[in-house]
């Protein structure tokens, strides 16, 4: 009886090392890469902006990429070559200096 514990034991630890491993890879395999595979150059109100993210150039990407949030919740990648674009982006570090004590 001890024994089909200890075995039980060990394939439960192994089957969680092994689910741990690849949520850390696939973690891994998504930072390791562009997130934006195309931009929205289009203007839209600032107001439909829920969440902003400045993702800085690097060994996982080659350009500077702005991904934001919208109300509806879905995700939009924006050129940031794009002058509406840079506006919208001092206006949230703005609105963040103000935020904060």
């Amino acid at each position: 009886m001890t024994s089909k514990l200890a075995v039980a034991f060990l394939a439960a630890f192994l089957l969680s090392a092994a689910l741990c491993e690849a949520a850390v890879l696939s973690r891994i395999s998504t930072e390791l890469r562009c997130q934006c595979i195309k931009t929205h150059s289009a203007p839209f109100h600032p107001k439909f902006i829920k969440e902003l993210r400045v993702i800085e150039s690097g060994p996982h990407c080659a350009h500077t990429e702005i991904i934001v949030k919208l109300v509806k919740g879905n995700e939009v990648c924006l050129n940031p070559k794009e002058k509406w674009v840079q506006m919208v982006v001092q206006a949230f570090l703005k609105r963040a200096e103000k935020k904060e004590p």
